[in-house]
């Protein structure tokens, strides 16, 4: 790849500080920018923005770049952080970190880094990107339009891996990238693990190279989630439910609670005669269902209970990484990060809907959250799962 100029979203964590220096260390012209996209609570213990910003700022010194804080806090309220609450509403349980890398990340920065006249951007997911010609399929690497083949004018499209560290593959929340935030992107640690991310930050003796991976949503921080949710939503009491209709306690109000959800569901004591399979009368508790008319929330004991497994589901708001929905057939699909892939069948696939059946049942497939399609390690895109079918 030739020299360019690459900005670099510092977010103070060490696989974007070793993004930094990788690219620094291959001769391209690195600037840093510091995304601040929370400021309701700056000063409380749960945001660590501004620490952030000083371990970003410590790591731009000793790489030997420049570092810019950027304040997209506006953009990210009303993108991200509305819609987060139209869900919750809504009785679903959305995924902020998707919209923010398709609303912030990889449009508000992506712009600004455009005018700061950058070739390409990098950020420290670990995903990858592949260059392939679309005739031959032909893969061009990275930076396909710089390749022999593109430059004759053969069409290219480019392609979203998973990162070669299984554990760490975060393609799941990057399936709503298109092509033209592809084709200015770089993840350079997406060609790494994260044992070799350390041990590079150690060697270079960054400041944050044991820092922590930060985990939750930024907003809420470590704070408590339903802590949280009570500043912003209205608690609206109602029945707890079991699978025979007996109510056995009040729920605080459906937008607290999300399907498979165990702990803070307050009937941990009790029992419950002729529990289903996988139960018995001292069998944990889990959210089944949240009928959002009657304000009732049903629980089932057990993990392995029928209402929390599901054969088949719809998805909306369907984004397809190529731009075109993939043809009907055998794949692979996520329902929740950090799942095993489960192999399904796409069923039916518009632009901007689609239908899964799995081969095995699936549990607890969440409305709100979202369904990621693979095919191999080539992310497809995905959906927002708006209903699943319980198996029998």
């Amino acid at each position: 790849m030739s020299k360019q100029r690459i900005v670099v979203g510092l977010s103070g964590g060490v696989d974007s500080a070793v993004t930094a220096h990788l690219l620094k260390q291959q001769g391209h012209e690195v600037v840093g920018i510091f995304m601040k996209n929370w400021e309701d609570d700056d000063d409380s213990a749960y945001c660590s923005s501004n620490a952030d910003f000083v371990d970003a700022a410590a790591v731009a010194d000793v790489i030997g770049i420049e570092i810019e804080h950027v304040n997209f806090a506006a953009d990210y309220k009303d993108r991200v952080f509305a819609e987060f609450l139209r869900e919750y509403q809504a009785g679903r349980t959305p995924n902020p970190d998707i919209l923010c890398n398709a609303e912030i990340k990889f449009k508000a920065f992506l712009d600004h880094a455009m005018r700061l006249g950058a070739d390409k951007i990098a950020t420290g997911h670990y995903a990858r990107v592949r260059c392939v010609a679309v005739d031959t399929g032909e893969p061009l690497g990275q930076d396909g339009a710089s390749h022999a083949t593109a430059r004759d004018g053969a069409r290219i499209r480019y392609e979203l891996l998973k990162g070669l560290d299984p554990s760490k593959d975060q393609s799941y929340f990057l399936h709503r990238l298109n092509q033209a935030q592809l084709s200015k992107t770089l993840f350079p640690v997406g060609e790494l693990h994260k044992t070799e991310v350390r041990r590079i930050a150690e060697e270079m003796r960054l400041p944050n190279a044991t820092k922590k991976d930060s985990t939750g949503i930024c907003f809420i921080g470590e704070r408590p989630f339903r802590e949280f949710l009570n500043r912003y939503i209205a608690k609206e009491p109602g029945p707890i439910k079991n699978d025979k209709g007996h109510t056995i306690g009040q729920h605080v109000g459906l937008s607290f609670y999300t399907l498979g959800q165990r702990q803070g569901l307050g009937i941990g004591g009790l029992k419950a005669k002729g529990a289903q399979r996988g139960g018995g009368d001292h069998a944990p508790w889990f959210v089944a269902r949240k009928d959002m008319q009657s304000n009732t929330l049903w629980v089932v004991q057990g993990h392995e209970h029928t209402w929390l497994q599901s054969n088949a589901l719809e998805a909306q708001d369907a984004s397809w990484i190529s731009g075109e929905d993939p043809a009907s057939g055998k794949l692979t699909a996520k329902t929740r990060y950090r799942q095993a892939d489960a192999d399904c069948n796409l069923i039916r696939s518009r632009p901007e809907s689609f239908a899964l059946d799995f081969v095995q049942p699936q549990w607890a497939v969440t409305p709100g959250q979202s369904a990621v399609l693979y095919d191999g390690d080539i992310c497809l895109g995905g959906g927002v799962i708006a209903s699943a079918h319980a198996g029998q």
